[in-house]
């Protein structure tokens, strides 16, 4: 298992099969407040053994230079997942993405998460552009990129199917040279 620090209460481990329980958890108890903005979220009846096969997939995805997910963990309990959402090695380019269970929100655990992946993928990754895609209408998502001093390069227009309607997309990004971890 690896894990980075985020701060003193807070870090993100390797989502692993002995999580399995504790993510199943955290995503039926912010079942609402997670499918509000997110495609992956469309059944209610979401089994353990679903949950199991995600992370089986994870694992799968991380041992073939693909991507991974990792779990935020605050104050000793898991509050949400942030990943790369897959690795384009011939452009040396990748994609952030995350959610938060409701209860964790307001504390900042996704902009420090996304500091901790951002200096990863510039650093030990040799990543030179990170992008972020968020619904235009979210506007908690949309604050983190702009934080963190990611560009906003457009709108892609009815690029989403959420549930039961297309959503706009708004693509930011940053790249190895716009970086400043400390600012």
């Amino acid at each position: 298992m690896f894990s980075y620090k985020i701060d003193s209460e807070s870090e993100l481990r390797l989502i692993e099969p002995a999580h399995a329980e504790e993510l199943h958890a955290l995503v039926d108890n912010s079942y609402e407040h997670i499918r509000e903005w997110s495609a992956w979220l469309d059944e209610k009846s979401r089994t353990l053994d679903h949950t199991r096969e995600f992370i089986s997939l994870n694992l799968r995805r991380l041992a073939s230079g693909d991507g991974f997910e990792m779990g935020i963990w605050h104050k000793g309990r898991m509050a949400g997942q942030i990943g790369y959402n897959y690795f384009d090695r011939a452009n040396r380019r990748t994609e952030l993405g995350y959610w938060l269970g409701g209860e964790f929100q307001g504390n900042g655990l996704i902009t420090r998460s996304c500091r901790v992946l951002i200096d990863n993928a510039f650093g030990d990754l040799d990543i030179n552009r990170v992008e972020i895609r968020c619904g235009s209408e979210n506007t908690k998502s949309r604050r983190i990129p702009e934080k963190l001093g990611f560009k906003e390069e457009g709108t892609a227009r009815q690029a989403e199917w959420l549930h039961d309607r297309y959503i706009d997309l708004v693509m930011y990004s940053i790249l190895a040279s716009e970086w400043h971890p400390d600012a």
